[in-house]
């Protein structure tokens, strides 16, 4: 395991670097903000990135996304003093692959970091039924908001998006339905403004979405 360090206080540094050297765990180099982490990356090509959340020079969640754009297989956990659930949730969906605490105990942390080479999540235990809690709260709300937003679709705007789900191209859908082809079109445009969608893309994988729960 080849460990980039990122953090704004430089004892903090020192001190998981040293704390990390004595459990076998190699530190290529440190960094004090993601910009310069990212600097380091290609040099120091480390496999896993310890990364604060908040510092002076950005915050750690944009760094991750910054550092995923470029590095997209790169693995990423958070090590900060943070436990707000909507912190954790932003920096997960930004590519962290762990969220740990540094107030966690050191065997812990240790025994965290290491389950990584298994496969596993690193996650402070005190966050995880937390996580869940809140994964669940939000998947219920998101799913609560998705039927609101089928409820507000015209009943021409869902049979246009059964027929989306054939891969039918706006002229054939025109014909099935006896419109014009501008017309489907304008439909199409209501319906991902209804949905906050921004693409066809993302429209086609709603509407198979929503195929495949009718069909459960």
């Amino acid at each position: 395991m080849k460990v980039l360090l990122v953090d704004d206080h430089s004892l903090v540094l020192e001190g998981i670097r040293n704390f990390l050297a004595v459990n076998d765990i190699d530190v290529v180099g440190t960094a004090q903000s993601g910009v310069e982490a990212l600097y380091k990356i290609e040099s120091l090509e480390p496999n896993l990135i310890l990364m604060d959340v908040q510092m002076a020079g950005g915050d750690g969640i944009e760094a991750t996304r910054m550092i995923k754009a470029e590095y997209p297989d790169m693995k990423i956990v958070m090590l900060t003093a943070s436990e707000d659930d909507d912190t954790i949730f932003a920096a997960l969906q930004a590519g962290a692959v762990g969220y740990l605490l540094k107030n966690m105990k050191p065997e812990h942390f240790l025994w965290q970091l290491n389950s990584l080479n298994k496969g596993d999540m690193p996650l402070a235990p005190s966050l995880a039924k937390r996580l869940l809690q809140e994964f669940n709260r939000r998947q219920q709300a998101e799913h609560k908001n998705n039927a609101e937003t089928e409820l507000q679709l015209t009943d021409r705007q869902t049979e246009i998006l059964q027929l989306l789900t054939e891969g039918l191209t706006y002229r054939v859908m025109a014909q099935r339905l006896d419109l014009k082809e501008a017309t489907i079109k304008y439909h199409i445009k209501e319906i991902l403004n209804k949905l906050h969608l921004t693409n066809r893309a993302q429209l086609l994988l709603y509407a198979s979405r929503m195929v495949v729960n009718e069909d459960k």
